[in-house]
């Protein structure tokens, strides 16, 4: 398959950053092809402006260079990744706008739909996985993601993994989420990898 792998983070030193280049790297040793496509790198403007509005009276719109552009990206690609620091037990600002400018009307929902085969949802929370479940946060973000993103721009295969604890300063712990992203990587798309609806 051929991944785009959209990453949102500010800083290219990030550990977002190195979990994508890891992530990648078992992309590639899988066989797949990938494309990383770096919202902040670009310059993309999150903002959702009059052009990109969606027309809910037109079935296939036309909207403005920046998102036609992407929406060509998103074309040449079978599958999703998409890696981003967990944020008010919500997506970055960047990534939310970049899904509400060119995951639009007509082309992701609508009268068409997306045509990627799977969706991976990488977060990487600085709490811990009991702390990001006492209350259901991470049921929230997975339903959120799963079904009201994905299912509903009709991507069936969605699934979406928390890497815990990015605040831990030891090391040992750094190199366990790092290579926690390149097995998703390997394992990017086989059985079982990606399920609608899947829990954290």
């Amino acid at each position: 398959m051929r991944v785009l792998t959209v990453v949102s983070h500010p800083r290219k030193d990030s550990l977002t950053f190195k979990v994508a280049d890891r992530f990648v790297q078992g992309l590639a040793e899988a066989g797949h092809d990938y494309e990383i496509l770096d919202l902040h790198g670009i310059g993309f403007d999150p903002v959702l402006k009059g052009a990109d509005e969606p027309d809910w009276s037109a079935s296939v719109q036309t909207f403005s260079p920046e998102v036609e552009t992407e929406i060509r990206r998103l074309k040449e690609h079978d599958a999703l990744a998409l890696i981003f620091p967990v944020w008010w037990w919500h997506l970055p600002a960047m990534l939310k706008g970049y899904i509400d400018r060119v995951w639009n009307n007509g082309f992701a929902y609508g009268a068409n739909h997306l045509h990627h085969q799977h969706a991976l949802w990488i977060g990487l929370a600085g709490v811990s996985e009991e702390q990001m479940n006492k209350r259901s946060y991470g049921e929230m973000i997975t339903h959120l993601l799963n079904v009201g993103i994905a299912g509903y721009c009709g991507i069936s295969n969605s699934k979406v993994e928390f890497l815990y604890e990015t605040l831990e300063s030891e090391p040992a712990h750094y190199d366990m989420l790092l290579d926690q992203a390149y097995r998703l990587g390997l394992n990017y798309g086989k059985d079982g990898q990606s399920r609608k609806n899947a829990s954290p």
